[in-house]
This record gives structure tokens, C-alpha cells and sequence, in this order.
């Protein structure tokens, strides 16, 4: 399985310069090489590929200082993602889907570039051809084999992000299961009747955060001053970006590492984001912890098992209907006499339903003599 390793990069003046340039000529290339397959499909009615395009790779380094001063794999890899970008633009189209022309980017949404294979060592430093030994934090240790590096900028710093083939690390056996309910009020609940807060990060930024946008809108657009305030803005994003994925990393280890077993509901989080409670429901990232969640629980061995959303607040553990307004958060089942809070109730549903069905998968198929 594939996992990423992200570690961030402290270069110097001169190799920020570097990589500021470097990612300015993929831009560039990207641009072109779009415009390029425009062109012929509008005048000719002709198709160009990535071997027609990589092709002329040799002849514009030949003439271009600048874009001979970027190793030759990082261009050719532009072009693959430009490829990848038509390829996928074109399967819309069969679908019929929105298709949504490829566009050009521009500075601000250009903001990687890869080594497929070679151009890089990692020798305490990070040695990047073209570029020179960049100091690199390495917080944890790099495991599998490393396929890739893409080097990213976040809002004036920069990443390094090691793309690994990486085997599986099973944990001991746990015969323990769970079923988990997430919400608004409470992150979520658990079967067990653990309650997670909800840490409603966004939220508790939120007045800092329309501060810095009510300075970004008072500037001259495109000013330095107005630079500085989107590059405030960019901060406080970026902020409480890390804070929900520490605490969905956290929660979703301590999970997986206790569980055997995790049920899970099947939610619609695009469609749940359409409705008037977006914005918590964008700021719980439902749809980002589920993805930590089964990324951890394959690599661990565990079952994670996803049910249907649709009347697990409605029934009783024990089966039996149980109709209740949203606004009532308190679960009394006349004919089993449970009686706890709605979201527990919930919890213990989406386990029975995810129970029911590991043992309908797991029944043994009758042999014919």
C-alpha cells in the first residue's frame, strides 16, 4: 500500500529563489503544453499526446537556460499530469458528467512539482539536482520503499512529500467492536458510550479569522499590503487545517488500536454540506476522518465497516422502531427499556446494523454433492 511521508523543508535565500524558479517554469511548461493541445484540436482537429509533447523536451532545453536548469524528469512529469488532467477530462465527457475543460493555472495554483525517480538523496539533508542540499526536518523515520518526492509550497513554506510503498503492520488480535455515531454536538460517540467533544475549531478562529479577511477586503487589490493580509488569512487556514488533522490523526489511531471491529455509517457528507448547517458540518470533516480511519484500520488489520445512515436514530438496539423529532435527544425504547441519549442509541444501532452484516458476509456457502 501507498502512504506519504510530509516533512517540512528549511532552504535558504538562494534555494527558495531556486525553487520558486523551478516551480515557475513547470507553470509555464503546464500552460504551454496546454495551449498546445487547444490549438491543434481547434485548427486541425488533432490530438497530441504526452510522447509528442515530451518529445520536444530536448530541443527547448536546448535554447532555454531556465528550463535547462530543471532536471529533466520534474518536466517530463509536468507533462504526465497534464495528461492525466485530459485523460480524466475525457472520461467526464464518456460519462456524461460535467466534463470542465482543463484550465490554465496561475501563479497562486501552481504549487508542486515531483522527482518520479531520480534527481534526489537523502543524506541527513535533502539533496535535490538543480537545486542543492536543503535542510529538512525528518520528525519521524521514512518507511517502504520510496517511489516519489513532490516538493510542495503551503503559504510560504515548503514540504517535502515521499510517496512510499509500504507493507502492512498488523496489530494483535482484538476481538472488541464498536460502533460510531458522529454528529455536531459531539464529534462522536461510541457504542461503549464514550463521547468524543466536538473541538469546533473552526469556529473558535472564526472572529480572527473575519478580522483578517475584513483587512484583506480594505487593501488595494494586488498591493503589498494586500499581499500580506491574503497571506495572514492563508495562515489562520493553515492553522486550523493542522489542528483538526492532529486531532483526527489521534482519534482515529486511538480507535483502530482498540477495535477490532469499526462500524461506521455510510454518510452523504456532500449532500449534508448543501444544507444550512454547512459550515460545522465542513468544520467537523466527517469525510477526512473516515478516510484516516480506513487508511489506519487496512494497515492494522481491522475491519471497517460502513451501513446505511438512513433510520439509525429512528430504531431501538433491539430492532424496533423508535420515531423521534430532532429535537428530542433522549432514547426510551417501551419494549426493551433502554433509555440513554439519542446519539448512544445511534451508536449501538450502527453496530448491530454492522454486526448483522459481517455475519451474513461471513456465512458459509453450502456445498453440493
Amino acid at each position: 500500500m501507498r502512504r506519504t511521508f510530509k516533512y517540512r523543508l528549511y532552504p535558504s535565500h538562494l534555494q527558495q529563489q531556486k525553487l520558486q524558479a523551478t516551480l515557475d517554469v513547470c507553470r509555464e511548461l503546464y500552460n504551454a503544453g496546454l495551449q498546445e493541445r487547444r490549438d491543434a484540436w481547434s485548427v486541425a482537429r488533432k490530438r497530441i499526446g504526452y510522447v509528442a509533447q515530451a518529445n520536444q523536451l530536448g530541443e527547448i532545453r536546448s535554447i532555454r537556460d531556465d528550463v535547462a536548469a530543471v532536471h529533466s524528469q520534474v518536466l517530463q512529469d509536468v507533462l504526465r499530469r497534464l495528461d492525466k488532467t485530459f485523460q480524466a477530462f475525457f472520461l467526464r465527457c464518456q460519462r456524461r458528467q460535467k466534463p470542465g475543460f482543463p484550465r490554465f493555472r496561475s501563479k497562486g495554483r501552481y504549487d508542486s512539482f515531483t522527482y518520479p525517480q531520480s534527481g534526489y538523496q537523502l543524506h541527513g539533508q535533502l539533496q535535490l539536482s538543480k537545486i542543492g542540499a536543503v535542510k529538512i526536518r525528518l520528525h519521524r523515520a521514512i518507511q517502504g520503499d520510496i517511489k516519489t518526492l513532490t516538493i510542495k509550497r503551503e503559504n510560504e513554506h515548503w514540504y517535502a512529500c515521499f510517496s512510499c510503498e509500504v507493507q502492512p503492520e498488523p496489530l494483535p488480535t482484538s476481538t472488541k467492536a464498536v460502533g460510531i455515531d458522529v454528529g455536531l454536538s459531539s464529534f462522536a460517540v461510541l457504542s461503549d458510550g464514550a463521547e468524543i467533544p466536538n473541538p469546533r475549531l473552526f469556529q473558535h478562529m472564526q472572529k480572527r479569522l473575519g478580522r483578517a479577511q475584513r483587512r484583506v477586503a480594505r487593501r488595494k487589490k494586488f498591493s503589498n499590503r494586500w499581499k500580506k493580509a491574503v497571506r495572514l488569512v492563508a495562515r489562520i487556514h493553515r492553522t486550523i487545517f493542522n489542528q483538526r488533522n492532529d486531532f483526527q490523526h489521534k482519534l482515529s489511531r486511538s480507535i483502530v488500536n482498540e477495535y477490532g471491529t469499526i462500524v461506521a455509517e455510510d454518510l452523504n457528507v456532500k449532500g449534508l454540506c448543501r444544507g444550512m448547517l454547512a459550515k460545522y458540518v465542513h468544520d467537523a470533516g466527517w469525510a477526512a476522518f473516515f478516510s484516516k480511519l480506513l487508511y489506519k484500520a487496512e494497515s492494522a488489520g481491522r475491519q471497517l465497516l460502513l451501513v446505511d445512515a438512513r433510520g439509525t436514530s429512528q430504531r431501538c438496539p433491539c430492532g424496533e422502531p423508535n420515531l423521534k423529532l430532532l429535537s428530542e435527544r433522549e432514547h426510551v425504547c417501551r419494549a426493551c427499556g433502554l433509555v440513554t441519549s439519542r446519539d448512544h442509541a445511534s451508536a449501538m444501532e450502527i453496530l448491530r446494523l454492522g454486526l448483522s452484516l459481517q455475519a451474513s458476509t461471513e456465512r458459509p456457502v453450502a456445498s453440493v454433492a
